[in-house]
């Protein structure tokens, strides 16, 4: 009997990994690591529930940690075959794998310098070479042509709209007389965000894994122009720097489009912006090559200026770690984008540590904190927090701005379940903590009345 296995993002947000076995061919889409809370990140460490040489084809939906992080761990016990993604989430997945590598030998190698991990020595989950025999079984696909997983399976990408080369995964295959079709939404994106294009129209599925990250959430409808610009104004007249925990793919580039706009309009002052981490930069000039998968807008005002939209004027890019470090003496108003978004670890750490005890200073987080992260603790209103082993007071302001997640919430996943021209014969919420998908769970059955299931961890569903 044809299945589905949840292997990640059950019951969290983290970890996306899901197995299809059809009966004649295993397909596994996403690998993502699990972050927040320790007991999640602790499952990384764990041996494998599957057997990777059983599975004949991993499908990426994007490049985010979450959802590709595991690769080279699958890869390292016995994966083989081929890692079907688009274009620009082969190259962003490139950057994301080396980066997650050198970011957990680094944090191996500093844990060991200054001796505060329980381990000894403490050892990275994988290491940069692991990440290149990952990478070395990328092979692209562009949006909606087929590809073939077996002889009676193929799937093809739909456009996600949650960032650079996000697909949304249609699958469908062949078992006992009939044909299935199983689609993942992979992380939606929103309608009328900037810089992409919205989440592509699904017309069917018998089968749908849903990601539920905003089920119980609404964003803001008042202009993110207006809130972004009070921030930076605000910070500047107190002579303090604003610090922003960006997620290197997609968030760092938004957040770039929109100062540039705010400078554009002469609404902030020209305030210098550092984006301190070596995987932004390459994304970031990354973007600038994929011109044609941005929204008519954005391919506006390229056309128009013969500029990337997405580099704003007096920005400084900065890679190597002496820079980054030189940072810290700076004290005229500023703009700090470093990462990792949810701060649980890299450079922004090091920012963090310093700015925090300084109220002139102010933190602005972009979008969801998985619970457990120092993003959630200090959003939480944290008056201390513990970095590289020691409590660091908090006395900036801590502010966020939900208008710039990337994922839909629960109105836009409903617009985007709307195309769908009959319910499908169940729907898997995934990808969202406990109350979240719950919530989404109701608004589903109430407003389209389909049937909804919330899978646990490792739990499988026959696909009949």
């Amino acid at each position: 009997m044809p299945h589905i296995q949840f292997l990640g993002a059950a019951g969290t947000v983290t970890g996306s990994k899901f197995l299809v076995d059809t009966g004649r061919t295993r397909f596994v889409v996403d690998c993502g690591l699990f972050q927040g809370a320790k007991s999640l990140r602790l499952l990384n460490w764990q041996p494998s529930p599957l057997d990777p040489s059983s599975v004949q084809h991993v499908i990426l939906t994007h490049a985010h940690v979450d959802h590709v992080g595991g690769l080279p761990l699958m890869v390292r016990d016995g994966f083989r075959g081929p890692v079907w993604c688009t274009p620009a989430t082969r190259e962003l997945a490139e950057i994301t794998l080396l980066d997650s590598a050198h970011l957990q030998e680094e944090d191996a190698r500093y844990a060991n310098k200054r001796g505060f991990s329980k381990h000894k020595p403490a050892l990275p989950l994988y290491t940069t070479e692991d990440a290149e025999r990952a990478i070395a079984q990328l092979r692209s696909a562009d949006y909606g042509a087929p590809v073939p997983l077996g002889p009676d399976a193929e799937f093809q990408f739909r456009d996600a709209g949650h960032i650079l080369g996000s697909g949304i995964v249609v699958a469908q295959f062949s078992s006992e007389g009939r044909t299935r079709r199983i689609v993942f939404s992979g992380d939606l994106g929103r309608y009328r965000a900037a810089i992409l294009r919205d989440p592509a129209a699904v017309e069917s599925a018998d089968y749908v894994v849903l990601e539920s990250t905003y089920g119980n959430r609404l964003h803001p409808t008042d202009a993110t122009g207006d809130e972004l610009s009070g921030v930076l104004n605000e910070t500047a007249r107190r002579g303090g720097t604003v610090v922003v925990p960006a997620f290197a793919v997609g968030r760092t580039q938004t957040l770039l489009y929109a100062i540039r706009e705010l400078k554009a309009a002469r609404r902030i002052p020209d305030l210098p912006v550092y984006v301190d981490s070596p995987m932004a930069v390459d994304v970031t000039r990354l973007f600038c090559d994929y011109i044609e998968d941005f929204d008519e807008e954005a391919r506006r005002l390229f056309e128009a200026s013969g500029q990337c939209p997405v580099l704003c004027p007096n920005l400084h890019l900065v890679r190597d770690a002496a820079d980054s470090k030189k940072l810290n003496d700076l004290r005229y108003p500023a703009v700090i984008v470093s990462a990792s978004g949810m701060a649980t670890g890299g450079r922004i750490l090091h920012h963090l540590a310093e700015r925090l005890p300084d109220p002139r200073n102010t933190v602005l987080f972009m979008g969801f904190q998985a619970n457990g992260t120092r993003g959630q603790v200090l959003k939480d209103g944290a008056r201390e927090i513990k970095i590289h082993g020691r409590l660091v007071p908090v006395r900036a302001a801590i502010r966020s701005m939900e208008a710039f997640s990337a994922h839909a919430d629960w109105k836009e996943i409903l617009t985007w379940l709307g195309h769908f021209e009959r319910p499908p014969r169940r729907t898997f919420l995934v990808h969202g903590e406990p109350e979240a998908r719950a919530e989404l769970g109701r608004h589903i059955g109430s407003s389209l009345r389909w049937r909804t299931h919330a899978p646990e961890l490792l739990e499988t569903v026959a696909l009949d």
